[in-house]
Order: structure tokens, then sequence, then C-alpha cells
């Protein structure tokens, strides 16, 4: 899975030394609240597409939430979603693709 290398795959920062194994890759994170916040994003984007794997989460926003496109091959989903103080997903809408 693509995911960003310049620090937390969620958030962007830095700062802490938290890993974890999510589809088979080991990522970078900050702390466990944003692994969990990533690993349940792609469980229920797997869930609601009915997709085997996703290629690559591409987000924009912050802790209030993210407008994010998930990718699979050629095939596209967008979505918005927030998280509760633990992770869990919050809120999760699907978005008509512009």
């Amino acid at each position: 899975m693509k995911v960003r290398r310049d620090g937390c795959v969620i958030c962007g920062a830095t700062w802490g030394d938290y890993w974890s194994e999510i589809e088979g890759q080991r990522m970078f994170f900050c702390c466990d609240v944003c692994a969990n916040e990533f690993s349940n994003m792609v469980t229920e984007v797997k869930k609601k597409t009915g997709w085997e794997s996703v290629d690559e989460i591409r987000m924009e926003g912050n802790y209030r939430g993210r407008v994010c496109e998930a990718l699979s091959g050629s095939q596209s989903y967008t979505f918005f979603i927030s998280f509760g103080d633990d992770g869990s997903i919050r809120n999760f809408v699907e978005r008509p693709e512009t």
C-alpha cells in the first residue's frame, strides 16, 4: 500500500515511534490512536467496496475529519471520515465522485 513516508501515516507527525502492520505492511504512526484510525479506515473501505485490498488512501483534513479517496487498481471510492478519541470511526459518509 502506498503511504506517506515523511511521518505518521494519518497525521504526518514525526514524533513518536509506534509501528503497526496493516495489510501485511509495517507502517509508522506517531501513536496507537493513529494506527487504530488507519486500520479501522482500511477495514471500513474494504467492507463498503468489497475490495480485497486497498492500494492507497489519499487524505485531506485533520483531526476533525478527513475527505478521502481510496484507490484499488483502476477503481476509486471517496468518503468523509472522522474518529473518536480511541481511533474508532465516529462518522463515515460516502461521497459522490466529482
